[in-house]
């Protein structure tokens, strides 16, 4: 067993537990969001149409966020990039739980979503900083546990505190932000690499991001594995719903996604460590698409929970192996925006996956939705198999220009 941990956890930088801790209070604290469209329609009245429309403005106002973040932890810094964001969003989430009328809680909610979001292309950047690159599937798959942990424990926490004031859940979410904040404010040191004079890649904004090539497919093909993923949130609850099933009974269903990914992720980084990226990635588009798509033949709970275990090992596959392939094609003057960049993927598969899934739920039925998801999945494991050795080429070129600038630094010290 401490041989495993060693393993798994085991040579990392003493920054990165910095911020994995972080990540660990912050997640355990997100209360609000997690409950907002119950605390909108019950506490405050509004319609769920009117609730449903903040969700989406908070959507919006992350997508900005994401953008603007990774620019600015390019030019400004990593650090105080997350600093601006995490006391700005902790100061708004208390503000979100004290405005009482509609337009009111919109601009919160909307301000909120951008500086919220603002801090997670930074975030990564700095962990691709500061973890060597023979490491970072193991720093991802570690972050990624923490991430889940935390939802795990927030959802649990924010129902007891939902029963005796919902101004609790913004107070309880702002003060862990806070205390995240602290910890980024004494712990953590600026890690965006130094310009030389040479180095013209941080210059041009996102569209020097967006030039390249074999980065702009890797995110369509990201794109079309979370228009599947997110289904999980939107359609996969409708159909369990028109089998006759409670909400109850889809919250426990769901739930296996967490308590696996809690249980198994930390065994992840061993089971792909030396694999090709491209065909873990593959196999995991296969996996999540099986998964999905089974939801067809699903009748019983133990059915649909056996398709959210086939969904979530795809999952578990994917989330280090997409951070990793990220931060591989990134040059380290561009990482903020590369990391904005592929925030945004996620950010707009959440905005369309629900409108897109229940227009071909409601208009085609359940066979052609799950159906199509697999389809669609299969169509992102062939473009990864297609893609991977050039993208691999671009990983190789990065590496060794780096090298190359780092060692004339290396023979001067």
């Amino acid at each position: 067993m401490r041989g495993w941990l060693r393993q798994a956890a085991g040579g990392l930088p003493r920054q990165f537990w910095f911020l994995w801790a972080g990540t660990l209070i912050n997640r355990v604290g997100s209360f609000a969001v997690l409950f907002l469209s119950i605390y909108l329609t019950a506490e405050r009245g509004f319609s769920q149409s009117q609730a449903g429309l903040i969700l989406g403005i908070y959507g919006v106002g992350g997508a900005i966020g994401t953008l603007g973040g990774g620019v600015l932890a390019d030019r400004w810094g990593r650090r105080p990039t997350m600093l601006v964001a995490q006391f700005g969003s902790a100061a708004l989430m208390l503000a979100l739980g004290l405005v009482t009328t509609y337009p009111q809680i919109a601009v919160a909610t909307f301000l909120l979503g951008l500086f919220a979001e603002a801090v997670r292309p930074a975030f990564s950047a700095m962990m691709i900083d500061i973890v060597p690159e023979r490491d970072r599937v193991r720093a991802f798959s570690l972050n990624y546990w923490a991430i889940n942990l935390g939802f795990a424990l927030a959802a649990v926490i924010a129902g007891f505190a939902a029963k005796v004031d919902y101004l609790l859940l913004f107070a309880g979410d702002a003060a862990t932000t806070l205390i995240t904040a602290t910890i980024t404010a004494i712990f953590l040191t600026e890690t965006r690499p130094a310009r030389t004079a040479g180095r013209k890649a941080g210059h041009g904004g996102l569209g020097a991001a967006l030039r390249d090539g074999n980065f702009v497919v890797y995110l369509l093909l990201t794109f079309i594995v979370v228009l599947v993923v997110l289904q999980h949130l939107s359609t996969l609850p409708i159909s369990m719903l028109a089998d006759g099933h409670t909400a109850a009974t889809y919250g426990m269903v769901i739930a296996v996604n967490g308590v696996l990914i809690v249980f198994g992720q930390l065994f992840v980084p061993k089971l792909i460590e030396g694999r090709d990226s491209a065909k873990v990635l593959a196999v995991a588009a296969l996996l999540m698409g099986s998964g999905f798509g089974l939801v067809a033949l699903a009748e019983t709970p133990v059915v649909y929970a056996l398709t959210v275990i086939i969904w979530t090992l795809g999952e578990m596959l994917q989330s280090p192996s997409n951070a990793a392939t990220v931060a591989a094609l990134a040059p380290p003057s561009l990482r903020g925006r590369y990391q904005g960049l592929n925030s945004l993927s996620w950010s707009a598969g959440t905005a369309l996956a629900p409108i897109l899934g229940g227009l071909v739920l409601q208009r085609a039925g359940g066979a052609v939705l799950w159906g199509g998801c697999f389809v669609l999945c299969v169509v992102a494991a062939v473009g990864h198999l297609l893609a991977g050795p050039a993208r691999a080429r671009r990983a190789m070129r990065l590496r060794l220009a780096q090298e190359e600038e780092s060692a004339p630094a290396q023979a001067t010290a």
